[in-house]
């Protein structure tokens, strides 16, 4: 791991460290499976919250918020694809979450692959 890997890393984990309880929990807990899910993602902050890129200094494609409620969300620079069936031509962007339980460990890890799959190609 690099040295700015390394200082990106401690700034999301600090980041993470000031939120109050339960949110903190929440979020780290969250922050673990992505870097398991996706471990060539590198953590970084990115418009003042924890966020995931291709690298150190590329634009982040995974965010974390900790505003009125707790939310993963896709940014711009993911290749979106329609979701389909009922939702059409809605591309889904943002996940919205007040615990992780097994099934939502699930589903981020899936959003999370996904994402990882999207800019592989």
């Amino acid at each position: 791991m690099s040295s700015k890997d390394e200082k990106n890393l401690t700034q999301v984990i600090e980041k993470i460290a000031k939120m109050d309880e339960p949110e903190r929990s929440t979020m780290q807990r969250v922050h673990e499976i992505i870097v398991a899910a996706a471990p060539t993602l590198k953590p970084r902050i990115w418009y003042g919250m924890p966020a995931y890129a291709k690298s150190a200094s590329t634009p982040a494609l995974v965010t974390l918020r900790n505003d009125e409620r707790l939310n993963l969300a896709l940014t711009e620079k993911v290749p979106f694809r329609a979701a389909g069936g009922a939702d059409g031509a809605l591309m889904p962007a943002a996940w919205y979450f007040e615990t992780v339980d097994a099934a939502t460990e699930q589903r981020i890890i899936e959003i999370v692959r996904a994402v990882v799959g999207s800019i592989s190609e």
